[in-house]
């Protein structure tokens, strides 16, 4: 800018707006779905409008860096060491520090600390994504939801990831519904071409031989995953396909555990345990079809990573799920928890290659439609700069984005709704 024009002034108009700064926060101690979703928002929301920051603990900092884009700046907030009372210090010095107009927590163990921070220290406008169903939550207090609904006279929105994520907001935590927004997950589909294959020599690395039949799972080691499940209907499918293997892609607290119950089966032979993997596409490149045998759900981005690579799924029929993996026409649904119901259902895939590729080919088609990463960005856009409209943050709508208006409630998707074909 030319020395002799004054802040906020360019060349004798008048002033540009500042731009709105945004910070996201997640409390998470490892990188998973959770994460990829900021990271989506973070590469590709508008900077004529926002500056974007990110706060969380250190070390899934140093593992997001390398695909964090250079603009964003990192706060690390280490929660372990800290403390709770010094983090809110921290946070709170941070929020006033950076002036953010726009709070934005990710799930509600975030938001339980920020959001009543954001409100504390001014912040003109607080959101929270909280993802998925918290079915952990059990007993009187931790089940009543109490402390959501106090917390949520704190937040200004709420964006649920799907049309099941909004009704369990709304009916079962019971948030106002003027304050739910559905914007579907979506990823960048350009990485996910099924014209991609596998890297060459994959399967002999892990130990398996050309014809094998390949099931992979891209889940993190967790109880809601349904590992477990999944290894009880390894064993019954390799009754009938003694050749099937199983790659199981992600880390977690249950490793040890089910690593152990693979070699009580006798299943090592089966199974491989590869870790977290930032290359999502060859391992799905590498599948004959994929699994998710999930307990809850939000709306899985493994799910629609492998459908946009033509690879169909059977998934357990919970939450958001079957909005992506559409039972008999994206791919195949079984109730969760049930170990024969779901090796039924990989047998049937296994039987009959022809309805793998169909319903392969319509998961490409619909996630194609209703599930890319440039409308979960211009939704979210779309619903900040209305957010910051309404508290004056930012000029009219209409001047920084024709036809940004956005309306809460439950239903208001991001997908045009209609049926894959």
């Amino acid at each position: 800018m030319p020395h002799h024009v004054r802040e906020g002034e360019w060349n004798g108009q008048r002033p540009r707006p500042r731009l709105a700064s945004v910070a996201h926060f997640t409390a998470a101690e490892v990188r998973a779905g959770v994460e990829e979703h900021i990271l989506t928002l973070l590469r590709g929301l508008e900077r004529r409008y926002f500056r974007l920051h990110l706060v969380c603990r250190p070390e899934v900092a140093g593992k997001l860096q390398p695909d964090l884009p250079r603009d964003v700046e990192v706060e690390p907030l280490d929660l372990g060491r800290l403390g709770l009372a010094a983090a809110a210090r921290r946070l709170a010095r941070f929020l006033r520090r950076r002036r953010i107009d726009l709070l934005h927590s990710h799930q509600f163990s975030a938001s339980l600390l920020a959001s009543p921070i954001g409100l504390l220290c001014r912040v003109p406008v607080i959101v929270e994504t909280p993802h998925l169903r918290e079915a952990w939550r059990k007993g009187r207090l931790k089940g009543s939801f109490v402390f959501d609904r106090l917390v949520g006279h704190c937040v200004d929105y709420y964006i649920a990831v799907s049309e099941a994520n909004a009704r369990y907001l709304v009916d079962e935590k019971r948030l106002p519904s003027r304050k739910v927004v559905v914007i579907h997950n979506g990823i960048d589909l350009g990485r996910f071409n099924p014209r991609h294959g596998a890297p060459m020599g994959m399967a002999s690395g892990l130990g398996f031989a050309d014809g094998d039949p390949i099931l992979v799972v891209l889940a993190r080691l967790e109880p809601q995953k349904g590992h477990r499940n999944l290894l009880e209907a390894l064993s019954i499918v390799l009754g009938e396909f003694p050749k099937v293997r199983l790659v199981c892609v992600g880390e977690g607290a249950l490793r040890s555990e089910i690593e152990e119950q693979a070699r009580a089966s006798g299943l090592q032979e089966s199974i491989r345990f590869v870790g977290y993997q930032s290359n999502p596409a060859d391992w799905l490149a590498l599948a004959d079809f994929t699994v998710l045998p999930s307990y809850f759900e939000g709306l899985p981005i493994a799910a629609i990573e492998s459908l946009a690579m033509g690879k169909t799924m059977v998934a357990t029929r919970v939450d958001g799920t079957p909005e992506v993996v559409v039972d008999g026409e994206t791919g195949l649904t079984v109730p969760p928890g049930d170990p024969v119901a779901l090796a039924e259902a990989i047998c049937r895939l296994l039987r009959n290659p022809e309805l793998r590729q169909r319903l392969g080919q319509a998961g490409r088609d619909w996630v194609r439609r209703g599930f890319s990463q440039e409308e979960q960005v211009r939704q979210t856009g779309k619903l900040y700069l209305h957010a910051l409209g309404r508290c004056g943050r930012v000029e009219s709508l209409r001047t920084l984005s024709p036809g940004s208006q956005v309306r809460a409630g439950t239903g208001q998707a991001a997908s045009d709704g209609q049926r894959p074909t």
